[in-house]
């Protein structure tokens, strides 16, 4: 059975119409009708759905939008899921459907299981999104943590509209700061060795994590370290400290069931086989979009990395930058910048031209560079969104949480998730937009109550289930599966406005789903799934108070039969809209 989204539906219908239209002459041939939307209308006062149709053409037709939406409005009028149109405003064509159109959408729900709402928005087109990425010098923090959770989710989202998406982490195992890493494990490494070091030294990392490094290296290399020069043991315990911080660090995602499939190393760009970095300079000189010169002082914001000296720019203001940017350094090694642009190099050269990368607040300044980079390696096929997750305050009880012990200077991300379990964690995280300043409160997200969101929803998710456990006692001759159910309830008696509003919202989601991936923002599905289950426990409410709207009526099969296919679609987009974020859709709460 194909996917199905009522409102892809109704597009394909005005189409139609419109095709009418041309035919009547009312439209010119060749008329264009890739640029219209349907749409729930902002008040639903208006109607079901609502169509600009008219004002995107009526251009082209040499009409007023009013005029053309008159003829679309004849022809719509007579569709067989349409029970009334109404033009508003200079064009606009709000639509109110038949009881029978959101039927059909809630039965292809149910039919479709956990296919419904898939979409083949993206076509199999490759998607590379990189998340996370966080230096290899400690723990993970619970900054880190919802990064990881919006790349988590928003790969998980593309996938299921059509994507092909590799999840990637750039491993920032080059400069200075893995070069801090090693002095600061060497450090340990000695105290493992029985020496008193005292307190660690200011510009060292003082967390105890490096602890287990040193005995790692103690173990390995005995006292052999102590006596050679730092030139000669840097090396070795940098590769180690590295190996075991990234070994943390996939331990860490694991607790949020988040994997990755490439782990890119920032140093093989340079000290490969081949200097990579060297290379696409080298390409993009040929190019004429590198050259030597020289950058005017700046007027506004002073530019950090603006030097008044003859250097190696890149042509970043011809591709929408605000100047052009330094490739090397005084002392002829390369910029991040640099280092940056050989990195998306490489992932063009794989064959993906849509990249998304997921960074940090304070990295807002680095956008227009990076994306006129990439514009510049595509041939402007390609193409580079940048998701800036911001800060998470961490409190209890209202209170901001103090510092880990272990980690020195932050709360860790495991300590997190341990304390209120992973479901919490990436609810909550995904249940603000991504560039909002978000306050996790470690109490409120563990109270059983409506106002703990990620309660709210797994909670619908189990009443719906104990639903279609309860009512085999009272019918226990119900037929076997929802698709035996769908065919024999008689689904028209699913007539109240508390019934319809709830296929509504059961109907919404495979275009909540689409419009979430296309715009890259996974928070949709968490608005969208709380109000799901707003709407849910609202109906169970008034059902107390009304016994013809609970959802299993001893004396009225029929009515039962049709209701639990409600409550079957309820919990397929419940379960489908969790799985998405990475939360569990329980059974059961205890």
């Amino acid at each position: 059975m194909a996917a199905y989204n009522i409102f892809a539906d109704m597009l394909d219908r005005v189409r139609r119409a419109g095709g009418d239209l041309i035919a009547a002459g009312v439209l010119p041939a060749g008329t264009d009708f890739s640029r219209f939307t349907v749409e729930p209308p902002r008040d639903p006062g208006h109607g079901d759905m609502a169509t600009n149709v008219a004002m995107v053409q009526a251009k082209d037709a040499r009409k007023k939008p009013r005029e053309l939406a008159e003829a679309y409005a004849g022809k719509l009028a007579a569709d067989d899921m349409v029970a009334k149109v109404d033009i508003a405003g200079p064009g606009f064509i709000n639509l109110t459907l038949k009881p029978a159109a959101w039927i059909s959408a809630l039965r292809n729900a149910v039919l479709l299981g956990a296919a419904y709402g898939r979409s083949e928005l993206g076509r199999g087109a490759p998607v590379n999104v990189e998340y996370v990425s966080a230096n290899p010098t400690g723990p993970m923090h619970v900054g880190h943590c919802r990064g990881a959770v919006f790349g988590d989710a928003l790969a998980n989202l593309l996938e299921f509209s059509g994507y092909r998406v590799v999840r990637e982490y750039y491993v920032n195992d080059a400069g200075a700061q893995v070069d801090v890493l090693a002095r600061s494990a060497f450090l340990r490494y000695r105290e493992a060795l029985g020496e008193d070091v005292g307190a660690i030294p200011e510009g060292l990392y003082p967390g105890d994590y490096l602890k287990p490094v040193g005995q790692a290296l103690a173990a390995e290399f005995g006292d052999a370290l102590t006596k050679q020069p730092e030139a000669e043991w840097l090396p070795a315990v940098r590769a180690k400290a590295i190996a075991m911080m990234m070994a943390a660090v996939r331990d860490d995602l694991a607790a949020l069931n988040i994997t990755h499939e490439v782990f890119f190393s920032e140093r093989s760009l340079v000290h490969g086989e081949v200097d990579r970095v060297g290379a696409t300079i080298d390409w993009l000189r040929e190019r004429g979009l590198v050259y030597e010169g020289r950058l005017p002082p700046p007027k506004g914001a002073p530019v950090e990395d603006w030097e008044d000296r003859e250097q190696t720019l890149f042509r970043s203001s011809a591709f929408g930058d605000d100047v052009d940017r330094p490739l090397k350094k005084s002392d002829g090694s390369y910029t991040y910048f640099a280092s940056d642009i050989a990195y998306h190099a490489d992932k063009i050269g794989r064959g993906v031209n849509t990249l998304i990368d997921i960074w940090g607040a304070d990295h807002g300044g680095y956008i227009k560079r990076m994306q006129a980079a990439v514009k510049a390696l595509g041939g402007g096929n390609a193409e580079l969104d940048v998701k800036l997750v911001q800060l998470v305050k961490l409190l209890r009880g209202g209170e901001p949480v103090k510092m880990s012990k272990r980690a020195g200077e932050f709360v860790t991300l495991r300590e997190v998730v341990d304390e209120v379990g992973r479901d919490a964690v990436r609810f909550m995280m995904l249940f603000r937009k991504n560039d909002a300043v978000l306050d996790f409160d470690l109490a409120k997200v563990i109270e059983q109550s409506r106002d703990n969101p990620v309660f709210y929803v797994q909670y619908g998710h189990a009443r719906s289930q104990s639903v279609l456990r309860n009512v085999r006692e009272v019918f226990p001759d119900l037929p076997g599966s929802f698709g035996d159910l769908v065919n024999v309830a008689d689904l028209t008696l699913l007539s109240d406005p508390a019934d319809l509003a709830l296929v509504r919202q059961i109907a919404l989601y495979p275009r909540v789903v689409e419009a979430a991936a296309a715009a890259h923002e996974p928070h949709r599905i968490a608005f969208y799934l709380f109000d799901l289950a707003s709407e849910f426990h609202a109906f169970w409410t008034r059902g107390n108070a009304s016994p013809h709207l609970r959802f299993i009526i001893q004396n009225d099969r029929q009515m039962t039969q049709a209701r639990l296919v409600l409550v079957q679609g309820v919990a397929t987009v419940l379960a489908s809209g969790l799985a998405l974020l990475g939360v569990s859709a329980p059974n059961e709460m205890r």
